[in-house]
């Protein structure tokens, strides 16, 4: 065999590789479906989410960041499931990744575990279950979010002069509301300031202004809380 000949087997060999081999199997009708149902899944977690907020600030990023999520979950399912030596290296690449973005609503992380689990569900081909389990996750969250509660906690803040008038006050937020503790105290060059925990009856938030008339108070706040601030 001659130095051509050699040198055309060698190239042949070349594009008879394995990484040549893996795209020419790759479907991309499989792919362009998962991806579809995973977007439609995502953007129903998106309005799931959209209409169950009731934190402070409503973040669009976040909410359009769990449509991302199911469809990247998807993506890298797909990758992993037609290969175990990928599924190896998938495993190493993602255990560098830390996320540093502070969560401060727990229900923050049940949407993005949702999203994860839909995402890996779709990828592994498991369709039905994902199917079916969004609708009856999604009704859960909405059934249970819209049940509105008449004892949300509220947090008084009152500044005021006199120290002397501290039981007062104390009696005047008692008596028109379900629920009053006192949460803490500040006293500074003879000013003080008390935060009390709350329960409303009825949303009822005149005594608030019956506070403010009082002698020697100079302000009066009542502020929502939903139980995670830690004060």
């Amino acid at each position: 065999m001659n130095f051509c000949g050699l040198l055309k087997i060698n190239f042949n060999e070349v594009f008879q590789s394995s990484f040549l081999e893996r795209i020419t199997q790759f479907s991309i009708l499989d792919c362009a479906v998962a991806l579809l149902l995973s977007f439609a899944v995502g953007f129903f977690i998106w309005f799931i989410y959209k209409k169950t907020f009731a934190g402070v600030i409503y973040s669009a990023t976040f909410n359009l960041s769990l449509i991302a999520m199911t469809m990247i979950t998807t993506l890298i399912i797909l990758g992993v499931t037609s290969n175990v030596v990928l599924s190896l290296g998938m495993v190493g690449a993602l255990s560098i990744v830390r996320f540093r973005s502070a969560i401060k609503d727990p229900i923050d992380i049940v949407f993005l575990f949702w999203a994860i689990s839909e995402g890996i569900l779709i990828g592994a081909g498991l369709i039905p279950l994902a199917l079916i389990g969004a609708p009856i996750i999604g009704l859960l969250l909405f059934v249970f979010s819209s049940r509105k509660s008449h004892s949300a906690p509220y947090l008084l803040i009152v500044r005021f002069d006199d120290p002397s008038m501290e039981k007062r006050i104390a009696d005047l937020a008692q008596k028109a509301v379900n629920l009053c503790r006192i949460k803490s105290k500040t006293v500074t060059n003879g000013s003080v300031e008390m935060i009390f925990e709350v329960r409303l009856k009825e949303e009822d938030t005149a005594f608030v202004q019956k506070i403010t008339e009082t002698s020697s108070v100079s302000f009066a706040s009542l502020v929502s809380c939903d139980g995670n601030s830690g004060i």
